[in-house]
């Protein structure tokens, strides 16, 4: 068995035990599976990466890391510590499709398809906050710009992989697509009377949001390689 692979294992069986523990409502318990899916998930990176990791990447395991405690904690301050964890964790991720991708080209054909993903993406943007929540009208700028992050992030995962369609932009389509459904069924569950299948789909979403994000990382690192050799 290779090194990476138990932590791997021990991921998916936190993911497992979520899966179980919300369907039965067992919150204590699914509390518990949740805190095991992010060292676990870090640990494999660390393996796989052979314990080279950059800054930035150190910074948006940290920042998931205080987000997810935040989580978990569940206290009056949780949603908006939450918040502000992940908006920095979301603008680090652009930061690194600005600093480490090749300049998106587009060609006639990619203009229909864009279009559709961008009128999709401004139209959950809109929808999600016209929900106004009470906590979300104390904090309607932090909320915003954290929508107008995501949806960046978003646009440049969707067109890269609708202009390149390789490996590592389907990676960064599949994290985009974890987060978006991740938040937006955060906020379901906070707008709509309690439901177990928003909370399995938020919680799941918001897990394979992590192993798609330590993915690309990981092919990243490759490509990178590759080009240096």
């Amino acid at each position: 068995m290779k090194p990476n692979k138990p932590s791997l294992i021990l991921f998916f069986f936190g993911l497992f035990c979520t899966i179980i523990f919300d369907w039965t409502e067992q919150d204590v318990f699914a509390t518990y599976a949740k805190a095991i899916v992010l060292p676990a998930i870090f640990i494999y990176y660390l393996i796989s990466s052979e314990f080279q990791i950059g800054k930035t990447e150190g910074l948006i395991f940290l920042f998931c890391f205080i987000g997810q405690v935040y989580d978990l904690m569940d206290i009056e301050s949780s949603d908006l510590g939450g918040v502000l964890s992940f908006l920095v964790v979301y603008s680090l991720i652009v930061m690194i499709f600005i600093r480490q991708h090749e300049r998106i080209r587009l060609t006639k054909r990619d203009i229909l398809p864009i279009s559709i993903v961008v009128v999709f993406i401004v139209y959950l943007l809109i929808s999600v906050l016209s929900l106004q929540l009470d906590s979300m009208r104390k904090f309607i700028v932090i909320y915003t710009m954290y929508g107008i992050v995501l949806s960046v992030l978003s646009y440049f995962c969707f067109v890269s992989y609708i202009t390149k369609g390789t490996h590592i932009a389907l990676l960064m389509s599949l994290m985009a697509i974890s987060y978006i459904f991740s938040d937006i069924f955060y906020i379901f569950n906070e707008y709509f009377s309690y439901s177990i299948v928003l909370v399995l789909i938020r919680d799941t979403t918001q897990i394979l949001a992590y192993f798609f994000m330590v993915e690309y990382f990981l092919e990243k690192a490759r490509i990178q390689k590759k080009t240096i050799q």
